[in-house]
């Protein structure tokens, strides 16, 4: 696990976060944009992490939370450049997209997560890291981080390793 890089948009909202982590992964890099990494990266996601969201779903619906669906429920015909500010992006609302970093959000009435994509090129390679932000609103927000938490650090390292190697 690397930190959240302090030249990542999402970075300001650590200082009063509830939970923050950011992982990293070095990849071959032809100057695509982050928005199009994501999308090809998050196609690959791991059957095992689908089953999960679905438990996750069944689960969290009993207590008044949203079903989110699958990490990976994108139109795959859909180009990155027609996605726009406020589309949804699998189970996350895009809320800024630049070249070398997106930041997706979602808000429930137990936390606000934000998560960046950030790409920092070096030639023909890139460290592309996928950091999370959450600030947890309630008591229901501090019981879905306990369990949610361990998981989410087993997650994605696991969704990096399907980047392509350099």
């Amino acid at each position: 696990m690397n930190g959240i890089p302090t030249k990542s948009s999402v970075y300001q909202y650590v200082h009063d976060a509830s939970f923050a982590d950011g992982f990293s992964s070095l990849t071959g890099y032809e100057n695509q944009s982050a928005l199009d990494m994501y999308l090809s990266l998050i196609q690959e996601t791991p059957v095992w992490i689908n089953m999960l969201m679905s438990l996750r779903n069944k689960v969290v619906s009993k207590f008044g939370l949203k079903d989110l669906g699958h990490l990976a429920e994108i139109e795959p015909s859909k180009l990155s450049s027609d996605y726009k500010i406020g589309d949804r992006v699998g189970i996350f609302i895009l809320s800024a997209n630049e070249h070398n970093e997106i930041i997706l959000e979602d808000s429930d009435k137990h936390l606000n997560v934000k998560i960046s994509f950030y790409i920092e090129p070096n030639g023909k390679t890139a460290t592309v890291y996928l950091n999370t932000v959450v600030h947890v609103k309630n008591t229901l927000g501090k019981v879905y981080m306990f369990f949610v938490g361990p998981v989410h650090k087993i997650i994605v390292p696991s969704i990096l390793k399907k980047l392509p190697r350099p």
